[in-house]
């Protein structure tokens, strides 16, 4: 499989996207095109046993454009101005005929760029083996083999190229690789069973495997799992300070400021498909945690599984502060939903292929880090708990009530972790400003971390790569409750 598109087809390419936006633009107060072109492969072992295997290739154009302040959207996968042509005529005739009816809609002005950018690949996707990908799900079955009774790993790499071009000039070309590993394993201790899953990615070559070494790591996840099975307490009963490793604050920031500060979402756009936001319009400006809590998203963070620096639209893309200093400073925004608030976009636009339609996406969400160490965290804290990662959280449709299960976690006694005293499946069930108003301290750049995954959102699904992070912090006295409560209330 070749994982490189030949620059001698650059030019074909130019030239067609040249004669789609302007055979469209002929009719059409704005138009863009998006060419798109993807190479992927993953490989499966199921307790040691090679599963599955899958190798995938597409490419397609997509256009959009708008008609009397109605939008239009074609897509095909066979590039001959013959069939572009075709299916320009017959949503042309379409949407010139829905502008009668539909909801007039506008783009924000931005500017226009010619540029061309990829990611730098020491371990070229192309030049990593079948052989090498399956002996590096072996080694990492082989290491948790003996603690974990259910093993399902996943190790996935693709390579996508693309040009954007619109009627106002933007012309950008970029190719961006991306590996994935992800494991489900499960652990077994007498009639009790604990289950670990999580995804690590990256824009990047295969070099990134040194750096995760998942042999190691999903070792020391297993016997860390093991020992809260054998020697696992309740959590402490009444309100105790919670100390959150990078892992919880990654999921927290991802779904209750990211999501609800969606622009789309907090129109109403998203309601019937994943929800609305309690987040209002009026409240820009408005305090919603601590003066220590700062929440950025970063599309442009070298590596990052969410990366870019030109959205779907073409808008050059930059670091969103969408809290700053506890007050909601930015909400993330297309060019569409810009344009109904009165702003420029921030390049929040993605789509999953050429064939969807860009929408208003998170990319690397995370929490800023602030002043303390970890140490620094845990010392002030008398009796409390520090959670290390999760095994189930659960938000509402607005975004406002939540709830996070700790998988590993520990007692904290007089300004120390107790790592003999693990504590089995503490749980926080809490409120967006009441979760940010309880953060009293954020660490520093040392515990920074950010964490991978894939996020849904539209329809059809858009399933795609994020990152979120952010550094250890500090929640004062909140209620923490054992999962098995939580059930006995929720039965009653």
């Amino acid at each position: 499989m070749s994982y490189h598109l030949e620059f001698k087809m650059e030019q074909n390419l130019i030239e067609l996207l040249d004669f789609s936006l302007k055979y469209v633009g002929k009719f059409a107060s704005y138009a863009e095109a998006r060419f798109e072109s993807t190479n992927a492969s993953d490989f499966v072992i199921k307790n040691g046993i090679l599963e599955a295997s899958s190798s995938s290739s597409f490419h397609g154009l997509g256009m959009r454009f708008l008609i009397n302040g109605s939008q239009g959207c074609f897509s095909t996968n066979n590039l001959r101005k013959q069939t572009v042509k075709k299916l320009a005529d017959e949503s042309i005739r379409t949407t010139a005929a829905a502008s009668k009816i539909s909801e007039k809609i506008d783009f924000s002005d931005e500017k226009t760029f010619v540029k061309k950018y990829s990611v730098h690949q020491k371990i070229k996707i192309e030049n990593f083996g079948t052989d090498k990908k399956i002996s590096a799900l072996k080694e990492a079955d082989d290491a948790i083999k003996k603690i974990a009774s259910e093993r399902y790993l996943s190790l996935s790499d693709s390579l996508t190229e693309k040009f954007f071009a619109n009627t106002n000039g933007s012309r950008i070309f970029s190719a961006i690789p991306k590996i994935g590993f992800y494991y489900n394993f499960s652990v077994l201790h007498s009639s009790k069973s604990a289950q670990r899953s999580w995804l690590y990615g990256s824009s990047s070559g295969y070099e990134i495997l040194k750096k995760w070494n998942m042999p190691q790591l999903l070792l020391r996840e297993a016997k860390a799992l093991e020992q809260n099975l054998k020697f696992g307490i309740k959590p402490p009963k009444g309100k105790v300070d919670v100390v959150c490793a990078p892992e919880v604050v990654a999921i927290m920031v991802h779904e209750s400021v990211g999501h609800p500060y969606e622009a789309d979402r907090i129109l109403g756009r998203e309601a019937a498909q994943a929800g609305e936001s309690f987040v209002t319009k009026e409240m820009l400006n408005s305090r919603i945690g601590n003066e220590c809590v700062n929440v950025a998203d970063d599309p442009t963070l070298e590596n990052s599984f969410g990366y870019y620096l030109f959205d779907d639209e073409g808008v050059k893309a930059g670091k969103r502060l969408l809290i700053k200093n506890g007050m909601i400073n930015e909400f993330l925004h297309n060019r569409q939903t810009a344009k109904i608030f009165g702003t420029k976009s921030n390049a929040a636009a993605r789509a999953l292929n050429y064939s969807l339609e860009p929408i208003v996406r998170m990319a690397n969400t995370f929490m800023v880090p602030g002043e303390y160490s970890e140490e620094e965290l845990v010392e002030d804290v008398k009796h409390g708990i520090y959670i290390k990662n999760f095994m189930e959280w659960n938000i509402d449709d607005i975004r406002l009530n939540q709830k996070y299960v700790g998988a590993e976690a520990y007692l904290i006694k007089n300004g120390k972790v107790l790592y003999s005293k693990p504590v089995i499946k503490p749980t926080i069930e809490i409120t967006t400003p009441k979760l940010y108003s309880s953060i009293d301290a954020v660490g520093n750049k040392k515990t920074l971390e950010f964490h991978s995954g894939t996020c849904g959102k539209g329809e059809p699904m858009q399933a795609i790569p994020v990152w979120f992070g952010g550094p250890c912090l500090r929640i004062k006295s909140i209620e923490v409750s054992s999962k098995k409560e939580q059930n006995k209330k929720e039965c009653k």
